[in-house]
């Protein structure tokens, strides 16, 4: 295969996940034919990436973590430890969305599976995050990524139509929670 076709391959598959997060963050179904249509591509392409629609929903979900996981040191490397974890909780509430639109489009056993896995990277961007507000003196010692992820489950709870007017403010009231005085 010729690296132009690779790369087209490649790009189709890009497209094909942007398209399917859209789907699943916003309020509709997925719709693996309507996927395929706004990604610009044939179905058969789209079965060929993904053969079924719980392998795209699955690759959409692990995108959001990788992602979120990758962003923690970015932020750290720019910003103040709190800096860095606020602007964490802006992704956070992007993927929050992703998340209860895949988890809803996905069995029971298949969403489990998915959310053990990603829990140990998730941890480990959130007490890097954690850990260096801790030496910089500005966050409570004590608080843990498992207390994070506790809290911030509360975002899946929220409907849509609270969604832009809560779930920051949501992560505010978290933030400042961890803060030291």
């Amino acid at each position: 295969m010729s690296q132009a076709r690779r790369a087209d391959a490649r790009e189709n598959r890009e497209r094909i996940v942007e398209i399917a997060r859209e789907a699943v963050a916003g309020e509709g179904e997925l719709r693996l034919n309507a996927v395929a249509k706004l990604a610009g591509v044939g179905q058969g392409t789209l079965y060929r990436h993904f053969p079924t629609r719980e392998d795209l929903l699955a690759e959409v979900y692990r995108q959001e973590v990788d992602e979120l996981v990758a962003l923690a040191p970015e932020l750290l490397a720019a910003h103040e430890p709190v800096e860095a974890l606020s602007r964490w909780f802006d992704r956070i509430i992007e993927y929050a969305r992703v998340k209860r639109g895949v988890f809803a489009a996905l069995e029971t056993a298949v969403w489990k599976d998915l959310s053990e896995r990603s829990h140990g990277p998730l941890g480990d961007a959130v007490t890097l995050l954690l850990d260096a507000g801790k030496d910089a003196g500005t966050v409570r010692p004590g608080v843990d990524a498992r207390d994070l992820f506790i809290l911030m489950g509360y975002l899946t709870r929220l409907d849509e139509d609270e969604w832009d007017p809560r779930a920051r403010h949501l992560l505010d009231v978290l933030l400042n929670g961890i803060r030291t005085r």
